[in-house]
């Protein structure tokens, strides 16, 4: 199974950006697939997620200005990252959540600038 990130770059506060994270491979069932963040210094923190069942939950600190969702087909969840703030800097990680185990992207970096 792999996750495949990407969408970060550089922007300025007040900005947008739109992350991708697609899995692939030997994927039979999935329970949910979440993005976590984690700045320079920092632990890895909780962004939001997505079940199977379409049930959604954030972080305190985003709700109101990311939006989690997902492909119709495939395994492939987005974020859309409104009001992005200099807090925001982090490498975002996507995980994939399954019965038989947990996987992780390899990270995209997301800079905001103020």
């Amino acid at each position: 199974v792999q996750l495949q990130a990407s969408g970060g770059g550089l922007v300025q506060a007040g900005g947008s950006l739109r992350l991708s994270c697609a899995a692939s491979g030997s994927i039979f069932s999935v329970n949910a697939m979440a993005w976590y963040r984690q700045a320079p210094g920092s632990q890895r923190d909780y962004v939001a997620h997505i079940t199977s069942g379409g049930a959604i939950g954030y972080g305190d600190s985003v709700k109101g200005r990311f939006t989690i969702s997902r492909a119709n087909t495939g395994n492939t969840v987005y974020l859309q990252m409104n009001s992005l703030r200099p807090e925001d800097t982090a490498v975002y990680y996507c995980k994939l959540d399954t019965p038989y185990g947990t996987y992780w992207g390899q990270g995209t970096l997301v800079t905001v600038s103020s």
